[in-house]
């Protein structure tokens, strides 16, 4: 009788782990928001999302734009969140080929969509700033078509590079006002000066007038320049209030190529881990550099063998299947 109630009670056990496995990032934390410095779920808790950056859509990173590139990512490296960073420019980028970037960039959308995580929408654009008339047009059409999409983050400005906080903030105000418009309640990602590194500036004169903001943070986790010093930045804006979204890190240096030290990698992990920062790495590729996650050659629509994965790969398949079990 005991072994038969022992093996009932594992029988349980068992169908309730698989049921909780089972459950969808989106059908656990529902639309996100902000409460006070953090991004939280529906409980109004940080979800703490972790995943990966697509390339560009052009190039190299293009091919990757597909279904099966998302499903993979979902299935083997258990992300719960997917970049999809759109070129803006140079040739056959959005300005110049918006039915083809449009093309890529709902496909991959749709996708996560489907497998029940979180996507963000990248203007992938240094100079976003001389573009607001088509990325309000693109946005327009994004929060339109996935208004009260609780998956749905929209990312307005990867990356000023030059620019002031002033330029920057007059830009993402009239972005955020075009997608107020159509979405009112889905998380936006504002851009912040010196590759959004300066977020301790945004944050002595935040964005006022509306709910859901959060600012992009990125640092490249071997780059000397990109240590306790930008840390300190962070920790600075969170401080004033500001939530981030590490929207794009590397595990390699700012050129995307360069050292790939595991310790200093680690240091940022556990950074975000103890900040409960969700966070993106860069990025699929099969480029030859440090931050792809694929070696030259592999497949364009995933099922990728371990021989196929870059150093970077290898690892962040390894944190991601860990973090996100």
């Amino acid at each position: 009788m005991y072994k038969t109630l022992f093996l009932l009670a594992l029988f349980f056990c068992l169908l309730q782990s698989t049921a909780q496995e089972s459950v969808q990032p989106v059908e656990l934390n529902g639309a996100l928001g902000v409460k006070g410095n953090q991004l939280v779920n529906q409980a109004g808790q940080p979800p703490q999302l972790r995943g990966i950056s697509l390339s560009w859509s052009l190039w190299g990173g293009k091919k990757y734009y597909n279904p099966e590139v998302v499903s993979w990512l979902v299935k083997d490296f258990r992300i719960n969140l997917l970049r999809a960073s759109m070129a803006v420019q140079p040739q056959g980028g959005y300005l110049t080929d918006p039915a083809e970037q449009l093309s890529l960039m709902t496909a991959v959308i749709d996708k996560a969509i489907a497998e029940g995580i979180y996507v963000l929408i990248d203007w992938h654009d240094h100079n976003a700033e001389l573009h607001l008339e088509e990325s309000k047009a693109f946005f327009a059409q994004m929060s339109k078509k996935y208004a009260g999409v609780p998956n749905v983050i929209y990312e307005i400005f990867n990356e000023p590079a030059k620019q002031s906080w002033e330029v920057v903030k007059n830009y993402s105000v009239e972005v955020i006002k075009t997608i107020r418009q159509y979405d009112p309640n889905n998380i936006i990602v504002v851009g912040s000066p010196r590759w959004d590194q300066d977020v301790d500036v945004a944050a002595a004169d935040p964005i006022k007038g509306f709910d859901n903001l959060v600012y992009s943070f990125h640092f490249y986790a071997s780059d000397p320049n990109h240590q306790e010093g930008l840390r300190a930045k962070a920790e600075l804006a969170m401080k004033r209030g500001l939530a981030l979204f590490v929207t794009e890190w590397g595990v390699g240096e700012s050129n995307g190529s360069g050292e790939f030290n595991l310790e200093k990698t680690g240091r940022w992990l556990d950074w975000m881990e103890q900040n409960r920062l969700s966070w993106a790495v860069w990025n699929v590729t099969d480029k030859n550099e440090t931050t792809a996650l694929l070696l030259p050659g592999a497949p364009a629509t995933g099922g990728w063998k371990l021989e196929q994965l870059t150093a970077n790969g290898k690892y962040m398949r390894e944190q991601l299947r860990l973090l996100n079990k």
